[in-house]
């Protein structure tokens, strides 16, 4: 599979694109007008159209299986394929996307504007599983509540989750409505019903499934690694009023269930093999992992060098013409468990993973200023407002903000590759 930086494509924008060059070649489900929807590869500014490539008669053996998995415009068939499939498919599109193909007049038919497609979300989501891996934001967000005791005892022992709902997934550029629900109001006994005051972002990476294990059979950590298709990032919106009078005792519930979105490209395991890395040690005094969590090869090679950012365009930012506000600049390596520790304890009790399941790592959040996954953190709860150029304040969204993820890898020697945005755009209740 080839990473280096000087591999180029006959797609002459796709030769040092900022998110989708040769090396990255993420997979996903697109549209065009009045059409079905098919699978899909991001290349530069531009798609292909992989059933059409097919019909072309350019893929054959595990490729051409590969792709016909895809079909149905889901990819949870591919994703049951496993790693061989993908890496198949993977190795031939190189090839045929790579700068001396021989096949550029018959792939130029199937190569549309990405801009001229409409993304859809990429597999039929069976499950959503939402972690809190960040641990500074663990952190962060304990202090609020618990000064002297931020983290509960059992968060250096346990990956934290709980089951999220899967229907109100949905795909980048999609409006968030502001949610209704009951909140308890500073000062008040009873609760009221109403729109959400205080409404967040939150800064996640997605982990998409591919192959599933059979119920009551666990996938061992040695293994895990295997068992995730590939990466996206996700947006874990957040009625933080909502939050604190539903939360207890069993936790999030409808304050986050509104809406999740999700960057719509799946930048798959081997395209971020670069940029892989060892899991950061853990301070003098913490727990090692169980011996069902712990694994030297994850340990060694199982995190992942990913700068995150997020970026908020309001409405009057729009208006004169400014460009989006910097909130947040991040890092994957923040996570205090890697995936392949959320996958073997997900599945540690029999559970059974199904292709195209989807998990949320939890927010994000560096351990410096200007890195904190949402605002939240960054406010303090709202006491210490967020000051914009264009003379705005803000302590939580209001309407008309439009919050913008972004994520980049990069490496010396190996080509840069990103994963497109995750953009929502606040509107009001209804």
């Amino acid at each position: 599979m080839n990473h280096t930086a000087n591999a180029r494509s006959w797609v002459e924008h796709a030769n040092g694109h900022s998110d989708f060059p040769l090396q990255n070649l993420p997979l996903g489900i697109f549209s065009r007008p009045g059409e079905a929807r098919r699978c899909g590869v991001a290349i530069g500014d531009a798609i292909l159209d992989l059933e059409a490539v097919l019909a072309a008669g350019l893929f054959d053996g595990a490729a051409k299986a590969a792709v016909e998995a895809t079909r149905g415009g889901a990819l949870n068939a591919f994703f049951a394929l496993g790693r061989s499939a993908r890496v198949a498919l993977r190795e031939r599109l190189q090839v045929l996307l790579g700068e001396h193909s021989e096949h550029q007049a018959a792939l130029q038919a199937a190569l549309y504007p990405a801009s001229a497609c409409q993304l859809h979300v990429p597999a039929q989501i069976g499950d959503y599983t939402d972690f809190y891996v960040g641990i500074e934001h663990a952190k962060n967000v304990g202090k609020l509540f618990r000064p002297d005791n931020p983290l509960l005892p059992n968060y250096k022992y346990v990956p934290i989750g709980y089951h999220g709902r899967a229907s109100t997934i949905r795909p980048s550029g999609t409006d968030v409505r502001r949610p209704k629900g009951q909140t308890l109001p500073a000062g008040h006994t009873e609760p009221s019903f109403g729109p959400c005051a205080r409404l967040d972002y939150e800064l996640e990476l997605g982990i998409w499934i591919g192959q599933g294990n059979d119920m009551g059979q666990a996938i061992p950590i040695g293994d895990a690694a295997e068992h995730v298709a590939g990466l996206c990032l996700l947006n874990d919106w957040s009625a933080r009023d909502i939050q604190a009078w539903e939360y207890q005792p069993l936790g999030p519930f409808l304050s986050k269930s509104f809406i999740t979105t999700i960057s719509p490209w799946v930048v798959t395991a081997e395209a971020l093999e670069p940029f892989r890395c060892a899991q950061p040690a853990r301070p003098d005094g913490d727990p090692q992992p169980l011996s069902y969590l712990l694994d030297k090869r994850d340990q060694a090679a199982g995190a992942f060098d990913i700068e995150l950012e997020v970026l908020l365009l309001t409405e009057r930012m729009r208006e004169q013409g400014a460009a989006p506000h910097r909130l947040t600049l991040s890092n994957t390596r923040s996570m205090y468990w890697t995936v392949a520790q959320l996958v073997a304890h997900h599945s540690v009790n029999g559970c059974q993973l199904q292709p195209g399941d989807l998990f949320g790592s939890g927010t994000l959040s560096g351990a410096t200023p200007g890195s904190h996954g949402s605002l939240l953190e960054i406010t303090e709860g709202g006491k210490l407002p967020v000051e914009l150029a264009s003379g705005e304040v803000r302590k939580f969204l209001e309407d008309g903000d439009e919050i913008i993820l972004r994520a980049r890898c990069s490496r010396d020697g190996v080509a840069s590759i990103g994963f497109g945005e995750c953009r929502g755009t606040v509107i009001a209740a209804n």
